[in-house]
């Protein structure tokens, strides 16, 4: 029985005759390529040109009336850029969001057929977050995370590529697979770094986790991970200051520095002397700062203006840093305890107090009539020939009705544990990752959750609020992952060859990666 059956062709003799035009091993991702480009173009079509979101219109603010700033990324808001002077509207950028995530997806589901995942329900895997309102809407939104989770995605599925390699005793043959597979884990980091400022830190995490897994490919993936982050750090501090691009104001850069300021006032302040209060007072009340700044959960509390005086703040930045060193020595937990709390939503199953803002926060795919906002006080955007442009104009009423439908079911706060929070998705691909390991003795599988896991720490180390956005990669990734529970590989645990020696022949570099044998 060839591995292709498993997929079962279409009965319409054209249709079937097409098929069989299709190379055997190119068949599952055309299937999953072609399916959920189907289904994302529904959403798109319903959502068109692209759900909107505060930072969308900012990213519009940016490039159409020069104001480029590093705040955001600055490859998106040349994306972006480029969608408005191509087309004169945002579509083009949306569409070619839902091209490369189907793309990547069936490029995921060929990663689990090598772990030994049935056809069928590889496929399946990879359309589910196609369907599912929470993950098909993202990918149809103008935000720079968008990219960012295609990125991550992309490594995760290179990454388990080149672990396949390790459990089946290839690691150490080096022919166009692997190479064309460390090429686009290179590519999946580089999107991680560019597309989001910390991004770099999944790279960081990722890396060692890697390197450990993976030990006969040490040098590819040290290069394919750390090479994304020195590109990201020659970016900020060389080429985008020389082509004028503006650096975010101090106030925005350290906000999390001075919510922590805010926290530990809050909770502990007998321990701030008379300058400290002065300093505090200068920028805010103290009733400010003791009060709905000291709100552990949401940073943008703390930098409400008014009552916070942010220029001020900015201003005396250098003063406001050196009072959070000594906080941070005098109460090193008061301030560790508010990154994790901030951070909620990174390892916290179900959400928290809503009056405190802890509940999951979402952006719905609708445009509000103020552009968030942004009409209250920005006389460019109100301005802008691209105004009109900057709302969802659906190909298709009825269409838009259904999609928005579904999208307020899946919102109901019973179900956002699951749906619209990557912790619970998180712990599951660790434990599905090492159940698996457990299982078949295969080495090299804990890199199928390096990405995950580097995910879920860059959250912890910075986060302003409980997003929903933030942790969407680690529920693709997650989904991806849940075939591994039924998976079965049709190969061994192999003995590790940690060079290649004189006794490898051409004929073995040159045989293609053989695929796992199918379960009937």
């Amino acid at each position: 029985m060839p591995s292709g059956a498993e997929l079962k062709l279409p009965r319409n003799a054209f249709l079937s005759k097409q098929w069989e035009r299709i190379p055997e091993k190119r068949r599952l991702p055309f299937a999953v390529f072609a399916t959920t480009q189907v289904l994302f173009l529904l959403w798109w079509a319903a959502f068109f040109p692209g759900a909107l979101s505060y930072d969308s219109i900012t990213y519009v603010w940016h490039v159409t009336t020069d104001n480029w700033m590093s705040n955001h990324s600055v490859v998106y808001d040349s994306l972006v850029w480029l969608s408005l002077n191509t087309t004169g509207d945002l579509w083009i950028l949306t569409l070619a969001q839902t091209v490369a995530m189907s793309a990547t997806l069936a490029y995921c589901a060929g990663t689990l057929r090598k772990w030994g995942v049935r056809q069928r329900w590889a496929a399946v895997a990879a359309c589910v977050p196609a369907l599912l309102p929470p993950t098909a809407v993202f990918v149809i939104f103008v935000w720079k995370d968008v990219p960012f989770v295609i990125g991550s995605i992309l490594a995760f599925g290179a990454a388990g590529r080149l672990a396949a390699r390790r459990a089946r005793g290839r690691q150490t043959v080096r022919d166009k697979d692997f190479y064309r597979t460390v090429a686009l884990l290179f590519l999946g980091f580089l999107a991680v770094a560019l597309f989001r400022n910390n991004g770099m830190l999944v790279a960081v995490v990722a890396a060692p986790i890697l390197l450990i897994a993976l030990p006969s490919m040490r040098r590819w993936v040290l290069a394919a991970t750390a090479v994304p982050v020195l590109i990201f750090g020659l970016l900020t501090a060389v080429i985008y200051p020389a082509a004028g691009v503006k650096t975010p104001p101090k106030d925005a850069v350290y906000a999390f520095f001075y919510a922590d300021i805010a926290v530990a006032y809050g909770q502990r302040p007998g321990f701030f002397t008379k300058e400290d209060k002065a300093l505090m007072s200068s920028i805010a009340p103290l009733s400010h700062w003791k009060g709905r700044a000291a709100n552990c959960y949401n940073a943008d509390w703390a930098m409400e203006s008014p009552p916070m005086n942010r220029p001020l703040a900015a201003e005396r930045n250098d003063e406001l840093m050196a009072l959070w060193e000594r906080v941070m020595k005098r109460t090193p937990d008061l301030v560790i305890g508010a990154r994790v709390c901030r951070a909620h939503i990174a390892w916290a199953i179900f959400p928290g107090p809503k009056e405190l803002r802890a509940n999951t926060l979402l952006s719905d795919p609708q445009t509000s009539k103020t552009l968030f906002s942004y009409l209250k006080w920005n006389e460019e955007i109100k301005r802008s020939e691209y105004r009109p442009k900057l709302k969802i104009r659906p190909l298709s009423e009825p269409l838009h009705k259904v999609a928005d439908f579904s999208w307020r079911t899946f919102k109901v706060p019973q179900l956002q544990w699951l749906l619209f929070r990557g912790a619970i998705w998180c712990y599951a691909t660790y434990a599905i990752v090492l159940l698996f390991r457990r299982r078949t003795k295969l080495k090299g599988t804990t890199a199928l959750f390096a990405v995950t896991l580097g995910l879920q720490l860059t959250v912890l180390a910075a986060n302003p609020a409980p997003l929903w956005r933030y942790m969407i990669g680690p529920i693709f990734i997650g989904i991806l992952i849940l075939p591994l529970l039924r998976a079965k590989p049709g190969f061994g645990p192999r003995p590790d060859r940690t060079s290649t020696g004189p006794t490898e022949s051409k004929q073995q570099d040159s045989d293609p990666e053989p695929e796992p044998a199918p379960v009937a």
